[in-house]
């Protein structure tokens, strides 16, 4: 099983279900000559993305970043657009760690979009209930907001099937929100105008999930962005940031989406030192 630990933080991924999308649109204005050199496509120039939450254990707590694609969520039409041949088995693959989503003390969200946030809720009973009853729900509050109130580009993506059910747990957040001594959650905006980073940082080490402004290892360069983000030029200066800081003090990058890799460390010259492959 693949595993990372930095600090005190042991770190593994979930099967959270798949999506293929567009290569075009997963990567922007990057011409598919260069950018399919770097990440697999297949005849409808679609490629391969997972949706798999990272569980973190550290001191007691049980940590999810973001929850899936959910079960049952997508009807036939959405499933066949979005790529979907896999929903979330989460709570099976929980078990097999002794944990079951009522032991998840945190959910936290790199933003609220439906392949991020469908697993946040299930269908019973007629009803859409809360899957992690006893967790704190952690989201910057510029997200939180347009998910209950989208615009007519966001309303695609921020469904009220995600977000009735948890409200009461949420805990928005203005700028960082320290989960732990050793984690902070970073509103950075770009791919959403909410979106923010998880950094686990120790005396010595340093990791860094960029969620969607990073979704696959091909992404790494500042200026390789998604024609799905919001705001481009956002995630083009966070990026730049935040890969620098990264690559200066030897990070680790993690990912949600990636088919190939699930951590990735590279030199200053883009060559890849370590990794964790998705078995």
């Amino acid at each position: 099983m693949e595993q990372l630990k930095i600090g005190t933080c042991v770190i593994r991924w979930l099967n959270g279900g798949n999506t293929q999308l567009d290569g075009g649109a997963m990567f922007g204005v990057v011409p598919k000559a260069l950018w399919s050199k770097k990440y697999v496509v297949n005849d409808q120039n679609q490629i391969p993305l997972r949706t798999d939450p990272l569980f973190i254990q550290t001191n007691g707590l049980n940590i999810l970043i973001d929850s899936g694609i959910g079960v049952n969520k997508l009807n036939e039409k959405q499933k066949r657009n979005f790529g979907v041949t896999e929903d979330s088995s989460i709570e099976e693959h929980l078990s097999n760690y002794g944990v079951t989503v009522e032991d998840i003390d945190y959910v936290i969200m790199t933003h609220l979009h439906f392949d991020h946030a469908s697993g946040l809720t299930k269908f019973v009973n007629g009803e859409y209930q809360s899957v992690f009853l006893n967790a704190k729900i952690i989201t910057s509050k510029i997200e939180w907001d347009e998910m209950r109130n989208p615009n007519i580009r966001s309303a695609n993506t921020y469904w009220k099937e995600n977000w009735e059910a948890i409200q009461n747990q949420v805990i928005p957040f203005e700028n960082e929100y320290s989960v732990t001594d050793e984690m902070t959650v970073i509103h950075t905006g770009g791919h959403s105008d909410g979106h923010s980073i998880i950094k686990i940082e120790t005396e010595n080490e340093l990791l860094l999930h960029m969620g969607d402004l990073m979704p696959t290892h091909a992404h790494k360069s500042p200026l390789w962005v998604m024609a799905y983000d919001d705001y481009p030029m956002t995630s083009v200066y966070a990026k730049e940031k935040w890969v620098n800081e990264g690559l200066n003090r030897n990070s680790w990058f993690t990912f949600y989406h990636d088919d190939v890799y699930r951590a990735v460390k590279w030199n200053s010259d883009g060559q890849i030192l370590e990794s964790i492959q998705k078995n």
